[in-house]
Order: C-alpha cells, then structure tokens, then sequence
C-alpha cells in the first residue's frame, strides 16, 4: 500500500500565487504520521499472527478528513489565513494527540518552523497599508483568532524590535476599534471574595480588593456611571493601560496579572497584586525616612526599564510608586502612559497631576505632549517629595504652581530631616531643568543614584 501523498494547493487564477497554508510544517508532520500509519495497519494485516491493530483503517480514513478540513481552510488572503491558523492548529495537534505522537522532537520541530512562519506573515502584514485595513475589518470570530496569533508571537519574542513595536501597536489599535482582547489576558480563575465597596477610587475608576486561587489583589475597575461617549473613551483608556501594562515584567514594576471580566456584569477589571503596605508615601510616614535613597534607586530603575521599552509613564508621582512585600518600590498606575515611538505624538489628554509637570506641559504655548523627559522632570519632584513629604509647591494651587513652573522658579533645597545630600540635591536640579534637553536619561540618573 503506497502512501497516500499530502493534496497540492491550487494556483490562485489571478496573480499565480499559492494558497496560504500557515501550518505547513504541522501538516507535513501530521500528513506523514497517518501514511506511516496507513503503511503499519495494511502491513499487520498481511501477516498470518497479526492482532488487531490499535488503529484500523477507519481510523485513519477519518482523520484523513480531518486533515483535509484543515487544507480547506488555505486561502489567498494572508490576513484570514493567519486568523483560521488558530482553527487550523487546533485540527492538528487534536490529530497528533489521536496519534500519540504529543512528545515526538519532530512535532516540536515542526511547529518552532511554523511559528517563525506565521512571524514572518505577521510583519509583512505590518507593513503593507491594504493588510493593515483588511485586519481592522475582520469579523468578530476572526479579530480574537488575530489577536491571539499576534500576541501569541510577541510572547514567544521571534520579533525584532522594530517589528516588536509594529505587533504591539496592531494589537492596540485592533483592541480599541473591536473591543477585544487577547484570550491569555484573562485571568483564568474567577476573582472570589470581592469586597462590596472599593478601597480607593480615581478619576477614572475604583479600586476593589479581592482575591484569586486566595491571593489578595486589587481590581481596578472603570466608573460604572460613564455613558456614551465618556464611556467610549474611558474604554480605550483601559485598552492602552491594560496592553502597554501586561507587557511589562521588571521587579521594580507592579505586575499585571491580567483582566477579569466576571466580578461586575458588562465591566472589565484590571487585576494586579495587592501591595499591603501602600504608597511610597505612606510606608515612609510609618517607618521613617531612613529608606529614601534605597526606594528612590529601585524607582530610577524601574523608570529605566518604561523608557527601555519605550514607555512613557506619564504620571510619576509618590501615590503611584507602591511598597511591595520585601520592602522594594514598584511603579503603578499606567493610565497615562503611551509609547515614546506612537505614531502620534502629541496628545489632547492633559490629564495627569500639575505639581509633577514639566514647564513644556503646562505651558498653553507648546503644544502637549508626554515624553521621555518629561517622566525625568517627574522623577526630580519624586526625589523632593520622598524627602519632604509633599509635591513640589505643595503650598499654592495647583494655577499658581504651574505659573511659577513655567516661570523656571523650582522649589528651595528641603531641610528636612534626613538631609538630602550635597550630590543628589545637585542632580535634582538636573533632572527637572527647564529645557528637555538639558534632563539626563534614565540610564544616566540611574548611574547617579
């Protein structure tokens, strides 16, 4: 019995180009996996000792059509083809767990090559206009299959930084256009024992505490009570704080452990750890100040690694740095933040707290926009408030503050004790100047701490 060849894709009639088969190895695999086995059954019935095979040949013959199920899906549109993918592996690997075959080193073999395969469809998609417009057009069950490719890819880190970049922004503007999420942002055990009225509450949403497979974390939730088109943008501000968010894994960094959509009906909950000890703020008011330069070094650091990614914080402040467990600073709160390299840079959110802001945000004459520098003048006013207890101009509203910002005035040296040192008040004077260009970068304050 000869082996039964794997089906050749047609030709499409008008450019001449081929079917798009994303799993072209897996299906190579698999198709090769039921000839052996084709070979083995028609063999052991040859034979005059022969025992019932373990697999007879309607067996095979059914997962033959579960095979061909997949090539069916082949299309000349790369765009569908990366979104069925999803369908199409799902077909597979079904088949090869059918076949025993899960451990085999050539099945991971095949699916690493067809993996590096739908990365490279994915950046060809970045970059041609046409592909780009057919993905914000995808059907609904289509959008979550795409999602899930492209973030599936950015996890398995085959991109290169540009391209990285180009994967991050697909996913943000096709989450903010659909609604939708990749599935493995979710969380997947249900959020249990959440307290009735939340702990702290913003501009844009409330804070819960609760708990997942019996760990204290806080839900962030966005305010009920917004309609309309109040409530069209606060979704997208969830989208960009959410996505921006979970890409992010540093030990100075609050984590995010993903989203929860069962604790409130229609609302989605950003869920991260629960930080006992509060704010940087409040910790230093209960133990003291003894810690300030160790938390200000470890806030540096974290600051860093946003700008390493190319992320602006955009609302560095005291109540955003909590204190975690072991006593380490972490940066919260990413509702501000946006990527240094976005398409747009600047922004009509002016959103954020006064006291931290650079002259060139406050200023009505230079158009708005969050940047690398930016976040380094924040950091300066950090350092005065970690010291002293309270933001920079802490005692004329927040009009006045901005005026004297604008003005170039910069608050007296504190005199509290501890005393800040010779050299770290001489690089908070740098680090809020009041040109951008004369700030260090991150990498640079980092080496001054």
């Amino acid at each position: 019995m000869r082996p039964r060849p794997l089906p050749v894709l047609p030709q499409a009639p008008v450019n001449g180009g081929r079917n798009i088969v994303v799993y072209e190895s897996l299906l190579a695999f698999v198709g090769g996996a039921l000839d052996t086995w084709s070979v083995s059954i028609h063999l052991a019935t040859l034979s005059p000792y022969h025992e019932q095979p373990s697999r007879n040949t309607h067996q095979v013959a059914q997962l033959r059509l579960d095979l061909d199920e997949c090539l069916s899906l082949a299309c000349y549109d790369a765009i569908t083809a990366i979104a069925q993918s999803v369908q199409v592996r799902k077909v597979l690997l079904e088949i090869v767990s059918k076949l025993s075959l899960t451990n085999d080193p050539k099945l991971r073999a095949a699916l690493r090559s067809d993996s590096e395969r739908i990365a490279t469809l994915l950046v060809t998609s970045f970059q041609l206009e046409n592909e780009r417009d057919a993905t914000l057009n995808l059907s609904s069950d289509l959008t979550q299959c795409f999602l899930d490719v492209v973030h599936e890819t950015l996890d398995k880190r085959l991109l290169q930084d540009t391209e990285h970049r180009m994967a991050r922004s697909m996913v943000r503007k096709l989450s903010e256009a659909s609604e939708f999420f990749p599935s493995s942002l979710f969380v997947p055990s249900a959020v249990c024992t959440r307290e009735t009225y939340p702990t702290f509450g913003g501009g844009f949403g409330d804070i819960y505490r609760a708990t997942v497979d019996g760990q204290p974390v806080a839900l962030k939730r966005m305010r009920h009570f917004l309609q309309g088109s109040d409530l069209r943008r606060i979704h997208l501000k969830f989208c960009r704080e959410a996505l921006i968010w979970k890409d992010l894994n540093h030990p100075y960094i609050l984590p995010l452990i993903g989203i929860d959509r069962d604790s409130f009906p229609d609302f989605l909950c950003m869920v991260s750890p629960w930080m006992e000890h509060g704010t940087v703020i409040d910790f230093l008011k209960k133990h003291g100040h003894d810690m300030v330069e160790k938390l200000l070094y470890e806030t540096a650091q974290g600051l860093e690694y946003l700008h390493s990614r190319n992320v602006i914080h955009g609302d560095l402040k005291g109540a955003n740095i909590l204190i975690q467990d072991d006593w380490t600073a972490c940066l919260a709160d990413f509702g501000l933040s946006k990527f240094s390299d976005a398409s747009t840079s600047m922004s009509s959110n002016r959103g954020g707290s006064v006291y931290w802001m650079a002259p060139e945000l406050l200023d009505p004459h230079i158009p708005f926009a969050r940047t690398l520098a930016t976040d380094v003048y924040a950091f300066g006013c950090v350092c005065l408030e970690l010291y002293t207890g309270r933001p920079p101009f802490a005692d004329v509203l927040d009009v006045v503050a901005a005026t004297k910002i604008i003005a170039g005035e910069r608050p007296l040296r504190p005199s509290s004790s501890p005393a800040m040192s010779d050299l770290l008040w001489e690089h908070v004077t740098s680090y809020w100047g009041q040109s951008s260009t004369s700030r260090p970068t991150t990498p640079q304050v980092v080496g001054n701490m």
